[in-house]
């Protein structure tokens, strides 16, 4: 799940202060989530599969397709 956050923010070329800004948390705060030292909140992944417009299973690595299916 982790490289999958980091993979989706650099095939946009964002950096993690503009993802940070986006989500409402610090860089920090943010570099944690892709290094996997601290959890993602459902609302933060919610907030991602929105932004990138994947599927949370996608995230979270349950999934290899990043559609989101209706």
């Amino acid at each position: 799940m982790y490289k999958r956050i980091r993979d989706l923010r650099e095939d946009k070329d964002l950096t993690q202060k503009r993802m940070a800004k986006e989500l409402n948390c610090s860089q920090q705060v943010y570099s944690n989530y892709e290094l996997g030292q601290r959890d993602i909140p459902t609302d933060i992944l919610i907030k991602l599969s929105n932004f990138y417009n994947v599927s949370v299973d996608y995230i979270l690595g349950i999934s290899d397709n990043p559609n989101i299916q209706k």
